[in-house]
């Protein structure tokens, strides 16, 4: 594959990456039955709240990974691997506890707090696919972390437009000196 494409493919990755995960942070992740009949929906907002945080940085990073020089990419595909393996982290957190995740919805509703007085009142739960959608792109925001890594070095550089321009000295005597090289200053 050829290095332009391959940075191309790279950079939309990780931007869909984290359009996806800010998807799934605002889906509902889990409904809990509370008492005899009093249904409480948790969205993926208070069940994962830092989700929204690594979806934005994973969208700011594919942005800076299309000007970045190499040592950058580096750092860059870093960041990517750590915001895969948080994602990952959180969202598999979420679906192992999900009454702890769920409890200031829980507390919300009921008005009662702490886990043990929530975990006695919640009689069902029913998890959506929507955590593990979220844990899934982490995983995969990790591996594009891994492969950014490997090809950094491979991916054409900036271009100059992102350099500064070359200060230009238009005094007189620069003037002069340009016309005695041949050059047209005007």
């Amino acid at each position: 594959m050829k290095p332009q494409r391959l940075k191309l493919i790279i950079i939309l990755g990780g931007a869909a990456i984290g359009g996806l995960m800010l998807a799934a942070w605002t889906q509902p992740w889990f409904t809990l039955i509370v008492g005899e009949s009093q249904s409480v929906s948790v969205s993926g907002q208070v069940a994962a709240p830092a989700l929204s945080a690594l979806g934005l940085a994973s969208l700011a990073l594919a942005a800076a990974l299309s000007i970045a020089g190499v040592i950058v990419r580096f750092a860059l595909g870093g960041v990517q691997l750590l915001i895969g393996v948080l994602a990952a982290a959180m969202s598999v957190t979420a679906l192992a506890t999900p009454v702890r995740s769920s409890l200031p919805a829980v507390t919300a509703v009921v008005g009662e707090s702490g886990l043990t007085a929530v975990s006695s009142l919640v009689t069902s739960l029913a998890v959506s696919p929507w955590p593990w959608v979220a844990a899934g792109l982490g995983i995969v925001a990790a591996a594009l972390g891994v492969v950014i890594l490997i090809t950094a070095r491979r991916w054409p550089g900036p271009t100059r437009r992102y350099e500064s321009a070359p200060t230009i000295d238009d005094s007189p005597a620069a003037s002069w000196d340009a016309l005695s090289a041949g050059n047209d200053p005007t």
